[in-house]
Order: C-alpha cells, then sequence, then structure tokens
C-alpha cells in the first residue's frame, strides 16, 4: 500500500460525503458541513489568523485519512493558551507565527483529530497523519505543530511517536449521566445545599415571567435566526472580543446539520430576549454560546446548563460538554475533567524551555483538579 499526503487549502474539494466517512462517530465539529462551512461563510480568514491547511492521506486518489489543519498567524480561537510561548521565541529572535493547529476552529470540544475511517490499517493511517504534520512543519521551517482536545485513539498515536509530541493537560467542567433518568433524580444526588440553590434559581426563572423553550435549529425560521444571532453578537461585542459567526453560518447550522443543532430561548411575549446555542452527537451535548438581553436572575444557569442537562436526561446522551473554564459549573453538577493536548516544538531552545514549562504547570493542573474535586456537589 503506497500512501501519499496531500494538503487542502479548502475542504469543499473533498466530497462530504468522503470526509464524513473517516470520522469514527458523529461529532458534529468534526463533520464536513461544520469545518466547510465556516470557509465558505468567511468565517475563517488570514486576516484574523486562519489559513487553511487540511492534511489528506491518499491511496491511488483515495481519500483514506485526514486531519483538520490550519496554518496560524496567532493564537486566537484556540482556547489552549500558548502566547507564553510565543513571547519567548520572539524574545529570542525567532518566529514564532505561522504555526501548525490542527483542531476545531473556535471550539474547545474534546473529540478525534487524526481521522482514519475504520478498518485495519488505522493505526498505520494515524502513524502517516501525524508523519505528515512532523514533515509540513520542517519542511515549511514553522515553529510548531499543535494537536488541541485530544480523544483517546489519538493520544495513543502521539505516545507511539512519543520522542517527538510534548504532553500538556488542562481542566474543563463536564457533566456525566450516572444512570439518571430525570432532572429530579439528578437533584436528588445532590449535597443538599447545592439542590436547594438550584431549585431557588429556577424559582427566580419561573417568576421572571419569560417563556422558556428548547428548539432544535433545524425548526428556526429566518427572523429566529437572526435574532439568536444577535444576542451572540452582544456577548462578544460585552468582552470586547471579535465575533467570527456571522449570520449566514448561524442560519447554515441548523439546516446542515439537523438533529444535531439545539436551542434554549427565552421569550418576553413573541421576543426572543435569551438564548444558549448547543451542539449534540448521539452520545454528547456541546455548549457553545449564550446571550441575553434581560437581566434576570438564574436565566444563564438555566439556559446553558439546566436545559441541556434536561435534554441530555430526555434523550439519553451521556455527556454534556458546557464550554471552556468556569469554576461556578461545579456546584451545578460539572465536574473537572483533563483535557488533553500535544505539541511538537522545532526549535531545540523552545522545546528546552517548554518541557521544563509544561513539567511545573502538570502538577499544577493535577493539584488544582484534585482540590476542585473534594469540593464534588455530589452527596457520594
Amino acid at each position: 500500500m503506497t500512501l501519499a499526503l496531500r494538503t487542502l487549502e479548502r475542504l469543499d474539494t473533498i466530497a462530504a460525503a468522503k470526509w464524513d466517512a473517516l470520522r469514527p462517530d458523529d461529532n458534529p465539529f468534526l463533520s464536513h458541513a461544520f469545518l466547510a462551512g465556516l470557509e465558505q461563510h468567511g468565517c475563517l480568514r488570514a486576516d484574523w489568523g486562519w489559513q487553511a491547511q487540511h492534511l489528506g492521506v491518499f491511496e491511488d486518489d483515495r481519500l483514506v485519512a485526514a486531519a483538520p489543519l490550519y496554518l496560524k498567524f496567532n493564537s486566537h480561537g484556540e482556547f489552549v493558551f500558548d502566547h507564553a510561548w510565543a513571547q519567548a521565541l520572539e524574545r529570542a529572535g525567532g518566529d514564532y507565527y505561522p504555526k501548525l493547529l490542527c483542531a476545531v476552529p473556535y471550539s474547545p470540544v474534546v473529540g478525534p483529530r487524526l481521522l482514519v475511517g475504520a478498518g485495519a490499517g488505522a493505526d498505520a493511517r494515524r502513524a502517516a497523519l501525524l508523519a505528515g504534520l512532523r514533515e509540513l512543519m520542517q519542511s515549511a521551517q514553522l515553529s510548531s505543530t499543535h494537536l488541541l482536545f485530544l480523544e483517546a485513539d489519538d493520544l495513543a498515536a502521539c505516545a507511539a511517536d512519543d520522542a517527538h509530541w510534548l504532553a500538556r493537560n488542562d481542566v474543563q467542567f463536564h457533566w456525566i449521566n450516572r444512570g439518571w433518568h430525570t432532572f429530579e433524580d439528578f437533584l436528588s444526588a445532590l449535597k443538599h445545599k447545592k439542590r436547594k440553590n438550584i431549585r431557588a434559581e429556577l424559582a427566580q426563572v419561573a417568576a421572571s415571567g419569560l417563556h422558556i423553550e428548547w428548539r432544535a435549529g433545524s425548526s428556526l425560521d429566518a427572523h429566529e435566526w437572526t435574532a439568536v444571532h444577535a444576542l451572540y453578537l452582544d456577548t462578544f461585542a460585552a468582552h470586547g472580543n471579535l465575533a467570527a459567526l456571522n449570520s449566514e453560518f448561524f442560519a447554515r447550522l441548523g439546516a446542515a446539520l439537523p438533529g444535531h443543532v439545539w436551542l434554549a430561548l427565552a421569550r418576553a411575549g413573541d421576543v426572543i430576549v435569551a438564548m444558549a446555542l448547543f451542539l449534540s452527537s448521539s452520545s454528547t451535548l456541546y455548549g457553545r454560546y449564550w446571550g441575553s438581553r434581560v437581566q434576570v436572575p438564574g436565566l444563564h444557569f438555566e439556559l446553558c446548563y439546566y436545559q441541556g442537562i434536561e435534554h441530555c436526561l430526555r434523550t439519553g446522551l451521556q455527556r454534556f460538554e458546557p464550554g471552556a473554564q468556569g469554576e461556578h459549573k461545579l456546584a451545578r453538577g460539572f465536574l473537572p475533567t483533563l483535557t488533553h493536548s500535544r505539541h511538537a516544538i522545532a526549535h531545540a531552545g523552545l522545546r528546552h524551555a517548554v518541557v521544563q514549562y509544561l513539567a511545573q504547570e502538570q502538577l499544577q493542573v493535577q493539584a488544582w483538579r484534585a482540590e476542585l474535586l473534594t469540593h464534588s456537589p455530589y452527596a457520594q
């Protein structure tokens, strides 16, 4: 078997069915619809730091493995922070950017990154992708390559190529279904004070007079998607951040990924005044964006967390990843969970410094997670 590596500057040069057939599951963030949609609707631009450079492995012109890959000119929209590494190399007279990034843009979600399909030879195809990433870095004389939010199979492949990949961990807060069937089952598993606080937050929202609804993205009309996107813009503007996703991309999501896009909406009369946007696979719910034009105590927690937990319980989803950061999630049933990234550093001096940095950071992350777990909201 002869495998050939090629880079693809646009994902729509590959048929959606061929790309999607390489995914091990239905994680929506790795779908052709999601990734190609970002490109087609102008959400990834070189002046924002993104240039697609997807890596494909071909056997006789047949795509047999691939990785979502980007040439990055900054570190925005990644959620694994390496700004200190960039500054260190630049102070030493080197160029940290551009670098290679294997990840889902703007999305700190755990999932497959080395897409190799099913059947015999999967390990060899993963190894070919990792070798291809390193070859691209070396041939283009780039500073580094980064794989973010990896799952077990990709971590194992990096471990087999251990001499090249530095391990890094962080903490997110994830909800796992422990066998509950209803929201009351979930609440009954919490410590009394945590359960009481959640009931109080739910009562505050109920007393506000807002109408709360859970909707499939495919059921929203154009006017509703416009309202949802406007709330997304408000949130980013309030924090001074770039709102990279435009209204066309939002509206596309519902139609392009039916059954995978969900919204928790709050209405005052007929007007949508708050929203939380989610994507889902057959096992996991992913919380992504929130926006509100009203100040209602408890509304953020209702839309972003409790509505999502109820959806998981109704539909049998086992996991809920509500997004990056946020220790306040712990009190609401989300436990600290390690996330994993791997990094190849071409510059010898920088690599040595990063190895030392990661050794210290790893101890801090493990200690922080252990401390968080002593404050588990669960009774047992």
